[in-house]
């Protein structure tokens, strides 16, 4: 006989809003139900399945040993079912409304400009949001699944993503002229590490602390790369800036380039990832191949 089971997606997502909200009251008033009617359906699974999944201790719901095994199972259970029914939307509504972008920052702004040109007048009318990230906030964008398409450092792609190459960003290290720094004619890291460096702010929840910068005593944190420019021109500290934010600036002198021993420049390849393939919609493959093309590359 086929297998019929003994629980019911609805008593999962009530377990997991009694856990996440701390207790029944609070799940409830969240999920517009009774209290009584929570207890009960949690009651039922827990009698179902034979297994003891919650205890209540005062007005608080907490797992047990088991129920912290189950609850983990069945998240991983309904975020499937609400993969599979987004999915049947995105089948159903055809071409997509919105479109998410996320995007390193240190990824070559003319090339975004280029495919975005080219998408216009495919789009239907579907809008674009550009999300901007730094380093952890990208593979957040990934793991989360909050971008339909993310352009983000390689090293950064999360394991068990598929990526595809796009191409190097060049960093260079700059200062202002008459920056101390300028008068070494071949820099090591511990003679960086004794001036100011201005770092461009992760934009993940968790940033990663050390990536970006020398172990410098001192570290001024900034929104973004015209930030920084501004500061360096000012004669303060140093900074790893894209070749092509820091061209025009370094032909105007008002900024220059400053070499490390064995080093002129940091390359930092990147690449393009789809967090959900199976919910990306008409417009999102149009996009990705038309990002695809302007790196010369052709996607499956």
């Amino acid at each position: 006989m086929p297998y019929r089971p003994k629980s019911t997606l609805e008593q999962w997502r009530i377990l997991q809003a009694v856990v996440d909200a701390g207790g029944y009251a609070q799940a409830a008033e969240l999920l517009n139900k009774s209290q009584s009617s929570l207890n009960h359906a949690v009651a039922k699974l827990q009698n179902q399945l034979g297994v003891e999944l919650l205890h209540v201790v005062g007005r608080k719901a907490f797992l047990t040993a088991a129920g912290e095994v189950m609850l983990r199972r069945s998240r991983l259970l309904t975020q499937q079912i609400e993969d599979l029914e987004l999915l049947a939307a995105n089948i159903d509504m055809g071409w997509e409304p919105e479109l998410r972008l996320a995007v390193e920052i240190i990824y070559p702004r003319d090339k975004l400009y280029q495919a975005l040109s080219e998408f216009y007048p495919l789009s239907r009318g579907s809008r674009i949001q550009i999300i901007d990230t730094v380093i952890t906030g990208s593979a957040e964008m990934i793991l989360e699944a909050k971008a339909d398409l993310v352009i983000t450092a390689t090293p950064m792609v999360p394991r068990g993503y598929l990526s595809e190459p796009l191409c190097i960003a060049h960093m260079v290290l700059v200062c202002a002229p008459d920056h101390p720094l300028t008068e070494i004619d071949a820099l090591d890291a511990d003679e960086l590490s004794q001036h100011l460096q201005i770092v461009i702010r992760d934009t993940g929840q968790k940033p990663a602390e050390n990536a970006g910068w020398l172990k410098a005593e001192q570290r001024w944190t900034v929104g973004n790369f015209y930030e920084a420019m501004v500061i360096l021109q000012r004669g303060l500290g140093f900074c790893w800036l894209p070749d092509f934010i820091v061209q025009q600036a370094l032909q105007d002198g008002v900024l220059v380039r400053l070499q490390l021993k064995q080093s002129t420049e940091r390359q930092i390849p990147l690449s393009l990832v789809i967090p959900k393939e199976d919910k990306l919609g008409p417009g999102g493959r149009q996009l990705r191949q038309i990002i695809l093309a302007a790196h010369g590359k052709t996607g499956h």
